[in-house]
């Protein structure tokens, strides 16, 4: 990593006190937000000043805002050609994108900033009519701009700030080849910033690559584990194992469960409405708009538990989610890292259970060990300790039928347009 040879500007503890037009501190106000998260008050004056940022921090620590609030600020009163956006947000994953774009959306609107979002599994002819209406900035999957920039809908040569979100879930998709055809088309000489909860071997070549002299900020353990996230591994027997998830699942409150695969995702989703817990299936084998409908009723009550796979494991936000399940435990430690990234976000405090069994303890305990977590252990079939750690009780046995996605045309429409400008509560 190149050492730095500027001084990096102090932290700021109001945003008042950064140079931010007024226009955006009159929303942040709006949206209650006066104090900001410890990554937004280190990175924002340096970003803000026109320096390369490195940012390191968990998933849910504020980098969204870190970095948006700082592209939005240079963007104000900018005006793009068509096809030639003027910043560039990269990001790993479809509902990461649309959760950048949620957040940012207020913020947009109030300096008169035009947003378009760019992934795949939506019209791409939607998406290049937007681009060519002109938009400053474009928030994109790397795959489906890469698709764009080839039918000469958009040229990247006017893009003078781009943000590298989640960069270490790029690399570990095997993105970074095509992320850094992308960077190699942006304008020479300007604004870089990543993000990223780790800073492994490729991504840190990313980093010499492309970022001059950075400001580095670190607010959170490389890992990523937080002091306000409870770990538990609870040992269960595999003809035990589906009766304790209904258990869990019929708990009062919001619940991710995580599984290893679709079509598991789908039985056990079965198996909880039928048991009476509203639940919904979350996984690639849906379109893009029934993952998004299905998202929006997860955030609006309608549905208490989502029985995700990995596809998941990033770019969901819902406040006040309290409990992560790996009902299947992950094989690796950062895809364990970011599904637990779900809770605890913001400060915020949150559990996370992984089911674990017999033959499963030895690579679990080697999980945990490689992500820098001891966690607290019991037994599953232990009824006080099932209630106590995940708030378990038996569901009520009455089946209950979930609107599919797929019958919400209306909503379809609406999370189809390539420039969403709803409001709603951010992603900070």
């Amino acid at each position: 990593m190149p050492v730095a040879t500027v001084p990096a500007l102090p932290a700021v503890d109001t945003f008042a006190a950064m140079d931010l037009p007024a226009p955006l501190l009159a929303a942040l106000t709006a949206q209650g937000l006066t104090a900001p998260f410890p990554i937004q008050a280190a990175a924002l004056p340096n970003a803000l000043a026109g320096r390369d940022v490195l940012g390191r921090g968990r998933t849910g620590s504020g980098k969204t805002l870190a970095f948006g609030l700082a592209v939005l600020s240079q963007i104000a009163g900018k005006r793009a050609e068509p096809g030639k956006p003027l910043a560039l947000v990269l990001v790993p994953t479809r509902e990461l994108a649309q959760q950048v774009t949620d957040a940012l959306t207020p913020y947009a609107d109030a300096v008169r900033v035009r947003l378009t979002t760019v992934v795949g599994g939506m019209s791409i002819g939607r998406q290049a009519s937007s681009i060519q209406r002109g938009r400053e900035v474009v928030i994109a999957t790397p795959g489906r701009l890469a698709d764009l920039i080839e039918r000469g809908a958009v040229t990247l040569d006017q893009v003078g700030i781009a943000v590298l979100d989640e960069a270490d879930q790029m690399a570990d998709m095997g993105f970074l080849p095509q992320v850094t055809r992308l960077l190699d088309q942006v304008r020479p000489g300007g604004q870089r910033m990543l993000f990223s909860a780790t800073l492994d071997r490729n991504v840190d070549r990313l980093v010499r690559r492309f970022l001059n002299d950075p400001v580095t900020h670190s607010v959170d353990p490389s890992q990523g584990a937080v002091t306000t996230m409870e770990h538990h591994l609870l040992h269960v027997s595999d003809a035990d194992k589906l009766d304790t998830t209904v258990r869990i699942a019929a708990r009062d409150g919001r619940t991710i469960m995580f599984v290893g695969m679709k079509h598991a995702a789908d039985r056990l989703t079965k198996r909880l409405l039928s048991s009476g817990v509203r639940a919904a299936a979350l996984h690639g084998g849906k379109s893009q708009p029934q993952r998004n409908r299905t998202l929006e009723q997860f955030r609006a009550g309608e549905v208490d538990v989502l029985v995700a796979t990995n596809v998941a494991a990033r770019g969901i936000h819902v406040d006040g989610l309290d409990l992560v399940v790996n009902i299947d435990p992950p094989t690796d430690h950062k895809d364990y890292l970011h599904r637990g990234g779900r809770t605890a976000r913001a400060g915020e405090s949150g559990t996370v259970v992984t089911l674990v069994l017999a033959d499963q303890r030895r690579e679990v305990s080697r999980l945990m060990r490689t992500a820098g977590i001891t966690p607290h252990e019991g037994n599953a079939t232990v009824a006080d300790t099932l209630a106590r750690v995940t708030g378990a009780r038996t569901p009520s046995g009455v089946p209950v039928v979930i609107p599919s996605p797929a019958k919400a045309p209306h909503a379809e429409r609406r999370r189809g347009n390539p420039n969403p400008r709803r409001r709603r509560t951010p992603a900070h």
